[in-house]
């Protein structure tokens, strides 16, 4: 609980009965208790809204797909690099798919490279920055 633990706690407790007193202890612990009940309602009241808003039900989504520790920057590179261009086309694709993905592997586009002339500085944009 926000990092304190047992001993630290019971110390809190302690300085804060002595700061209070007992004449206003009831009524400090009264306001408490509804702040709690306040935190409560307010959570819940969002959870509500959330559900509303969005129309999907929060406990039926899978949170394991969407966390980020599950991506091993490694692995991804691995795969990324090691994947073979000319994968082959499913059986189910329709023809025209077939036949671009054939034709690009036969003839792969030519990359053209813009040199500037020499001694020509390159373009830059002061503004970009």
């Amino acid at each position: 609980m926000l990092g304190i633990n047992g001993p630290e706690f019971l110390l809190l407790l302690i300085i804060g009965l002595l700061v209070i007193g007992p004449s206003r202890l009831p009524e400090y612990t009264q306001k408490l208790a509804n702040i709690v009940k306040e935190v409560r309602r307010m959570a819940s009241g969002a959870r509500e809204q959330i559900k509303e808003e969005v129309g999907i039900d929060i406990d039926d989504v899978d949170w394991k797909k969407y966390d980020p520790r599950q991506y091993d920057p490694r692995r991804i590179i691995k795969e990324a690099l090691l994947d073979d261009d000319s994968k082959p086309v499913s059986a189910g694709a329709p023809a025209a798919v077939a036949t671009v993905a054939a034709a690009a592997a036969a003839h792969p586009p030519a990359r053209t490279v813009e040199r500037l002339p020499d001694g020509e500085p390159a373009p830059f944009d002061s503004e970009a920055t």
